[in-house]
């Protein structure tokens, strides 16, 4: 009961001060009440994951774009036998999808199984660069929130570390830091996480929908060369 009415108090004595004189408390005093052990971890992470969203996104959109013609010009070129041609089309191309037609080209005069297993093979290396770092934005997302629940265990402690200290007499100001480590790290860690949890998820629908790009022309690829035999 007696620890009820003391966290009551604090909790009054810190909503009277950020109505009172801390209304204009900066961001960066935020941070500094946050702690450095934790919110320097914390920052580390936040530029962390814009890098990585913002280096994934542009690559990735660029892996998706391909010109509606291509294909056609593909087929074309090959139907008329210029086979270099569609070569240097395929070269020009700088995505996954030119890349694994390029293989197909390279493989023509073989049996259809191992034109097959080089366009596959192909895809799955392209499906490696597209995922490239992508573990590291959902590490990111799990990894903060963590932190800043550690921050906000350690906070507390610090804070339950001073009442017994203080024995009858106890001051709300002493417990102030751990208060504030305590809420602020968590808060950081949330803010941190969310996004990058939500970023991830986004990238991973990008990733996919180039990858059913690619399985759909590299079967579309296949039939063509399966054509002249019917």
């Amino acid at each position: 009961m007696h620890l009820t009415l003391l966290l009551l108090q604090v909790a009054d004595t810190t909503a009277a001060a950020t109505t009172g004189s801390t209304t204009s408390l900066s961001l960066w005093e935020l941070y500094k009440l946050g702690g450095w052990l934790f919110m320097i971890p914390l920052t580390v992470l936040s530029v962390l994951a814009v890098y990585v969203f913002i280096e994934r996104y542009i690559a990735i959109t660029t892996a998706s774009k391909i010109d509606k013609t291509f294909m056609d010009q593909i087929q074309t070129y090959m139907l008329r036998g210029d086979i270099q041609l569609a070569t240097n089309l395929c070269q020009q191309q700088n995505t996954p999808i030119a890349r694994m037609v390029e293989k197909g080209i390279k493989r023509l005069g073989k049996p259809l199984r191992s034109i097959e297993v080089a366009i596959e093979n192909e895809g799955k290396l392209e499906l490696m660069k597209l995922e490239k770092n992508l573990a590291i934005l959902a590490t990111v997302a799990g990894v903060a929130p963590m932190i800043g629940f550690l921050g906000t265990v350690t906070g507390m402690i610090t804070a339950f570390y001073q009442i017994s200290n203080a024995g009858s007499t106890v001051d709300p100001s002493m417990l102030a830091g751990g208060i504030y480590q305590a809420l602020i790290t968590t808060a950081a860690g949330l803010i941190i996480g969310i996004p990058a949890y939500i970023g991830y998820n986004f990238l991973v629908n990008m990733v996919e929908k180039v990858v059913f790009k690619m399985e759909a022309t590299s079967v579309g690829f296949v039939d063509f060369l399966q054509e002249p035999a019917k």
